[in-house]
């Protein structure tokens, strides 16, 4: 049975809105989906695109049409190894010379994407929530028809998969992004929200923290919230999508 999805098409569904005063239609139009609809934003930021330390911010707002509120001072996360890579579908904001995230390139994919699912070898009560056992696989191979996809061992086959009991104390805890991504392009696979073997060990590609912080954001998510994975140059692309200087300042 397969037991969680995030590809392509289910994460590009989610349509950017027309937004109410005060902020103009225009604008509102050129927020990319999922952040123009966005009511809760985790915030991830690296000096650069290649660097593994990050920091995380969390903000929420009343509506599309309020500016963001932080919710607390950032905490330390890590990232890919090599740092980060612009995913394919947001390429249009890389600049020249700056990486494009491919599969096993240990870099966390830069753009903006919904939070799914929680998931665990911890049981947890929470809705939709996927329980890791010997069974529970990530398929990374991408001339698979399920790759990006969290499946059970038997229906994966025999192509490349990542046995995600087995990656512990990491996926004690965490949490699905739903990244759209491409096979044929080779765009990436399997990235999550989880925690990390130290703070200063990077990942695969993912996002990682300290347990109780994983756990925490699993509750701020849980009506529903977006991620930006982002170098620090790059916030002043996305214009007024994303919180406002003032406010990131507040947050740290």
């Amino acid at each position: 049975m397969m037991l969680s999805g995030h590809r392509t098409a289910a994460a590009l569904a989610v349509m950017a809105g027309l937004l109410a005063s005060p902020m103009p239609r225009a604008l509102a139009q050129s927020c990319p989906a999922p952040l123009a609809d966005a009511r809760r934003l985790v915030l991830v930021t690296a000096k650069t695109m290649n660097d593994m330390p990050a920091a995380m911010e969390l903000y929420e707002r009343a509506s599309p049409a309020e500016p963001w509120r932080a919710m607390g001072p950032s905490e330390p996360v890590v990232l890919g190894r090599a740092g980060m890579g612009w995913s394919h579908f947001f390429r249009r904001y890389a600049k020249a010379g700056e990486v494009i995230k491919v599969e096993g390139d240990k870099r966390a994919p830069a753009g903006v994407y919904p939070i799914g699912r929680s998931f665990g070898t911890v049981p947890s009560p929470r809705p939709g929530h996927i329980q890791v056992t010997d069974d529970t696989v990530c398929v990374y191979e991408p001339a698979s028809p399920r790759y990006n996809t969290i499946v059970s061992r038997r229906l994966a086959g025999p192509v490349n998969v990542e046995n995600m009991s087995r990656a512990l104390p990491m996926y004690r805890r965490g949490l699905v992004v739903d990244y759209p991504t491409d096979g044929r392009a080779r765009a990436g696979s399997c990235i999550f929200i989880h925690v990390w073997r130290s703070p200063t060990t990077g990942t695969a590609g993912c996002v990682a923290m300290s347990e109780p912080r994983v756990e925490a954001l699993q509750d701020f998510v849980a009506g529903g919230a977006v991620i930006a994975i982002l170098p620090e140059p790059a916030l002043g692309r996305f214009g007024a999508c994303l919180p406002k200087p003032d406010a990131r300042v507040s947050a740290r």
